[in-house]
């Protein structure tokens, strides 16, 4: 279990990584080409906006990884032990659950749906830029079932 979490976690944050950088570069060449050039390059700011999607969605699967999605300490850390596991299990079926409706359902049916129409600058189909929601949404999944797992061991231990 940790090897797959190790190895997720050194995949989503060199994708975060080379997203930023990326986002970065082409921010500078967008300054160069306006300023400069006196020709603002309209595919680089599209461009820079949906890699700004990506890595938000990118994010949010670390963060669900790191189990440092929302939740109030100070109510569960005065409950019993099998309470507080308690908690600690529902608020993971919460976030499976919001990963399984929104992001994977929610986000094949948009992607679906966005395939058919083309980005104004790029000229590439908006669905390819939405694929990221359920790609996130299995990761975030697989994060749930890794997060749930260690709870169960490490209340258990």
């Amino acid at each position: 279990m940790d090897k797959i979490r190790r190895f997720l976690d050194k995949l989503l944050y060199g994708l975060a990584g080379v997203s930023f950088v990326a986002m970065v570069i082409l921010t500078c060449w967008q300054v160069f080409t306006r300023y400069l050039l006196k020709n603002p390059s309209p595919w680089s700011e599209e461009l820079v906006s949906y890699l700004f999607g990506w890595m938000a969605l990118i994010g949010a699967s670390i963060v669900t990884g790191e189990r440092g999605h929302m939740n109030i300490p100070v109510l569960i850390e005065r409950q019993r032990p099998v309470v507080k596991k308690g908690f600690l299990l529902f608020s993971e079926a919460v976030a499976f659950a919001f990963s399984a409706v929104i992001f994977v359902y929610g986000g094949v049916k948009i992607t679906s749906l966005a395939m058919g129409q083309l980005t104004s600058s790029l000229g590439v189909a908006v669905g390819v830029f939405y694929i990221i929601m359920p790609v996130c949404g299995v990761l975030n999944m697989g994060y749930v079932l890794l997060n749930m797992a260690d709870i169960c061991r490490k209340e258990a231990a």
